[in-house]
């Protein structure tokens, strides 16, 4: 007995589910295959806060773009649809206020959580790789460490001490040490 054919999932099919149900469980599309996450844990939403705030007080020194957190609409066709956890994208793209106009993402972040490793580190990844996001960090909380990923990889690097971003046009790189990022609330 043959098993049915999953449902192919387009952004519009997910914006209707996220007008239904809100924010949570979270629901985002990759070329099709639907990811739903529930809600995340509370270390997980500090660890996300922790580097949104650095990231703004950073890119706003130095220019280089605008950060945001998810819930979000990142969508790069018509069977795509992401919420990172934390990115950066261009300033003019902020400016729109449209997050239709918002394709470009400098830096793509996000928080592992149980339910969102497979998506993460693999469904999410190639994507970002796909549509040129140039640095990708997969952050593990509960190992404290992250895995670094540029577009062009094809493993990671696992980073234990520091995080380390130096977008174009910036004076200083942004650097987050992890001992910091994982602190005790």
């Amino acid at each position: 007995m043959g098993m049915a054919a999953p449902l192919y999932h387009t952004a519009e099919m997910v914006r209707a589910l996220i007008d239904e149900t809100r924010h949570w469980p979270r629901y985002e599309t990759v070329y099709g295959e639907l990811l739903v996450t529930p809600a995340p844990r509370l270390w997980h939403q500090e660890i996300v806060a922790r580097l949104l705030v650095a990231l703004r007080t950073y890119v706003a020194r130095e220019g280089v773009g605008h950060a945001f957190a998810s819930p979000s609409d990142i969508s790069w066709g018509p069977d795509t649809l992401v919420q990172p956890d934390v990115f950066v994208v261009p300033t003019e793209e902020a400016r729109t206020l449209t997050w239709s106009k918002v394709t470009t993402l400098h830096l793509a972040i996000e928080v592992l959580s149980p339910s969102s490793v497979r998506a993460d580190r693999f469904t999410k990844r190639h994507l970002y790789q796909d549509v040129g996001v140039p640095l990708y960090w997969v952050i593990d909380a509960e190992n404290r460490s992250a895995e670094v990923w540029r577009q062009v990889d094809l493993f990671p690097r696992t980073e234990n001490e520091c995080l380390v971003w130096t977008p174009n046009g910036a004076a200083e790189p942004f650097e987050v040490p992890l001992e910091e990022l994982f602190r005790p609330i």
